[in-house]
């Protein structure tokens, strides 16, 4: 056996012939936690606004009509 023969058996031992697509998977599993996880902070925001419908309700009361109207451009 010559030396070009040594060198391409001893490079077909070391190829490696797994699943280069089940090597990746863990990257689209990162991602899916990722974006799992903005959606639960997404969703904690829904309807906060009536949460709180009752200090809000109050705090109309004791500034009256004008008390939405002022700042903010309106």
């Amino acid at each position: 056996m010559n030396l070009v023969a040594q060198i391409a058996m001893a490079a077909a031992e070391t190829e490696h012939h797994g699943n280069v697509a089940l090597e990746t998977v863990i990257f689209g599993a990162i991602a899916a936690v990722v974006f799992a996880f903005l959606g639960l902070v997404t969703f904690s925001y829904k309807n906060v606004a009536n949460r709180h419908s009752a200090k809000a309700e109050a705090w109309a009361a004791r500034h009256g009509k004008d008390g939405h109207e002022a700042g903010h451009g309106h």
